[in-house]
């Protein structure tokens, strides 16, 4: 370990960079110097000499004094603030809010002296304005006048942003917790499929999920689109963008302009469609041949002529959506992807598909109904990393440092915001973002939460233990994420759940509790000290609880320690397999000796385990409670084995029973299979039975 100099100790202070971590088995872990130099390099700081070091120390101390106002102000509502203004020594100044429904507030100036600062030659000065509380929510601009009415006066203006201090939702006011449905949407195929689940799939699933199940909301996978060039990257979780969905989840039947093809492009058209249903036959999903199919059918029905109404509606989604959609079709073309047409005409369809099952989670009764799912981060060269790389760091990717799960740690290959330049980009492409994934939604799972907070920071070329954690804005993005979610869900209740499992500090609990963010608590990791089960009645209140999730094996496969031996098989673990294997059995123990003791078993077979775990599941004090739908039909294999790329084929699973024979969405549907598994299961969690 190579000694860290103090100044550079205290240059990462001040960037946020964290020199030293508590691991995962409790160890105290003091950062690399090399890692600190290349992660401050990555931040726009050189720090490979002692001269380099003082002179970003100076930069970093002078760098709000060289901007008259800051970048981007985000305060919560209701409370009194502050914002400076920086301003040549001795120049008057005066402070404005100009509020987005037109309106102008002038801001009193606070009596505060401050001494003047030299910054590149010159005196600055420092002046203070008083922010009221009567501020509404909202976009609004600061404006500031520098200088004396009768000279040349300047003018700067910055983003001021105003939050809700809370999130208020329907959950708050209702007695009983909402009990949903966990929906992998891409492995959910139907007989009508084209080898890969879609929204039609959705549609029968949430009817089915709210009229004969009497559940509350459905759960996704990220929508997001991604890189349409071979080979299709399958991860919902690295996408190209998270502005704009997938086209693969389109139900091509559905589009209305199928009506307007000539014969010969129908009879072209139904082929693409019978080859697309031949792939629903396959063991895994094949996305590249599934998209070839779907590529070649949008082509022609882009071609088809709108009618006069349809042409209207497809004019004000491409005026509503404005030059990013047009950047995006762009990019797409360029990159040897589905021409530009297809793509906007592609995200109108998946609008107007989304927006019918939204409404047909509120004609089953649903008391949320779709809570979708926003990956954290985006592929290095895709279409979000090119278009706002001014917002990104380069040098470094993200990941997460090595923990009981993924023992050598995790590099997702994205790149993270940076996050200077992201508060003077105003946050735009973040409210864009978050703005896109609520259109259409009664709420939203922040994949990987603390990424608002703290993110780890993978130096190129080095592995995922060699990173470090590098700080946020935390107030703004969680600020902006709760204004951006309360406004989207006007009038139903807006629903933010912040995936907050692994290595999180407990104030950020306590910040995203207080915040009305829910938690997410999962049956495995619920322990206490020294390492038992939490008793139910001990878990929090605000969490969406469930037995697994998507990064574990089906609760069935995990009683049979899949979730060991699989990475035993890959070469990931640190530990011996028969230790970790022993580990696990006596984990599973356990969990049946508690679940008798609490009356919630009779017999240990994996079935009656699968029933009882989510009777205990049904006994917490969480608002929300998911299963997922492959605990549903008894499931086995894992979806994803995180820390792996192409070693497992993560993502291409299909939904199947625990024999291994896929399972349709009609068939479950119509009650064909897995009947009384699914009686039981709900039963168990308390919701009515089918």
């Amino acid at each position: 370990m190579t000694v860290v100099s103090e100044e550079l100790l205290a240059l990462a202070q001040e960037c946020g960079v964290a020199t030293d971590y508590w691991d995962w088995q409790g160890r105290h872990i003091e950062v690399e110097q090399s890692t600190i130099v290349a992660v401050l390099a990555a931040l726009g700081y050189d720090a490979n000499s002692p001269a380099a070091i003082a002179r970003a120390r100076e930069n970093v101390r002078l760098q709000r004094w060289r901007r008259p106002l800051p970048p981007c102000s985000v305060v919560p509502a209701g409370t009194d603030s502050t914002v400076w203004v920086h301003v040549p020594h001795g120049q008057p100044v005066g402070v404005l809010v100009e509020c987005e429904d037109g309106s102008i507030v002038q801001l009193p100036q606070i009596e505060r002296w401050v001494p003047p600062t030299e910054v590149d030659g010159a005196l600055v000065g420092e002046a203070a304005f008083a922010l009221p509380d009567s501020l509404p929510l909202g976009w609004h601009r600061l404006v500031a006048s520098i200088g004396s009415r009768g000279t040349a006066r300047t003018r700067a203006v910055a983003p001021l942003v105003v939050v809700p201090g809370r999130l208020a939702s329907r959950l708050d006011v209702e007695e009983a917790p909402a009990t949903g449905l966990m929906v992998q949407l891409y492995a959910s195929r139907s007989r009508r499929s084209w080898g890969y689940g879609d929204l039609a799939d959705l549609r029968a699933l949430v009817g089915w999920a709210g009229r004969d199940l009497g559940l509350d909301f459905v759960l996704l996978n990220p929508l997001h689109a991604p890189r349409w060039t071979e080979p299709l990257e399958p991860s919902p979780y690295l996408p190209t963008t998270r502005r704009f969905p997938n086209l693969m989840y389109l139900s091509l039947d559905d589009i209305p302009e199928i009506d307007d093809l000539d014969d010969v492009a129908r009879g072209r058209f139904d082929e693409h469609a019978k080859a697309g249903r031949a792939l629903n036959a396959s063991e895994l999903l094949e996305v590249d041949a599934v998209w070839a199919c779907k590529r070649s059918a949008l082509e022609l029905l882009a071609q088809a002529r709108l009618r006069p109404d349809r042409e209207a509606a497809y004019d004000a989604f491409v005026a509503r959506e404005g030059r990013a959609l047009d950047d995006f079709a762009g990019w797409c073309s360029a990159q040897d992807g589905p021409a530009r047409e297809v793509v906007r005409r592609g995200q109108w369809w998946l609008d107007e598909q989304l927006a019918r099952v939204e409404q047909t989670c509120r004609d089953v009764g649903m008391a949320l109904g779709l809570v979708h799912d926003l990956a954290v981060g985006v592929q290095a060269d895709g279409f979000d990393a090119t278009q706002h790389k001014d917002v990104l760091a380069s040098g470094v990717t993200v990941g997460a440092p090595p923990d009981a799960y993924n023992q050598l740690g995790q590099d997702w290959q994205q790149p993270p915001f940076h996050p200077g330049r992201l508060a003077e980009s105003g946050y735009a492409v973040y409210r864009d973002m978050l703005r896109t994934v609520l259109r259409h939604a009664a709420g939203v799972r922040i994949d990987h939460v603390i990424g608002l907070f703290r993110l780890w920071w993978i130096p190129e070329g080095t592995p995922p233990a060699a990173g470090t954690y590098v700080r946020c804005d935390h107030e703004a993005l969680v600020g902006i994420l709760l204004l951006e979610a309360q406004r989207a869900a006007v009038g139903r209740g807006a629903v933010v759940i912040g995936e907050d499992l692994g290595t999180v500090e407990p104030w950020v609990r306590d910040l995203l509790r207080d915040r009305g963010v829910l938690g997410t608590s999962v049956l495995w990791f619920e322990r206490e000290w020294p390492g038992k089960p939490l008793a139910p009645e001990r878990w929090r209140r605000l969490c969406l609880a469930s037995v697994t999730t998507h990064d574990l094996p089906p609760t069935m496969g995990y009683l049979r320690g899949a979730h060991v031996d699989v990475r035993a098989d890959l070469g990931l673990l640190e530990r011996d397999h028969a230790v970790e294997r022993a580990e696990f059995d006596q984990e599973r123990r356990e969990w049946v000796g508690l679940l008798r003791e609490r009356g919630l078993l009779t017999a240990d077979d994996d079935d009656s385990v699968l029933v009882a775990l989510h009777a205990y599941l049904a006994q917490t004090p969480a608002q929300m409670r998911a299963v997922a739908l492959s605990d549903l039909v008894g499931a086995l294999r894992p979806v994803n084995q995180p820390g792996t790329h192409r070693e497992y084929p993560n993502w291409l699973v299909p939904l199947a029973d625990e024999s291994g024979r896929p399972v349709l969405v009609d068939d479950l549907v119509l009650g064909r299979v897995a009947t009384e598994r699914v009686r039981r299961l709900l039963a168990a969690l308390g919701t009515v039975s089918p």
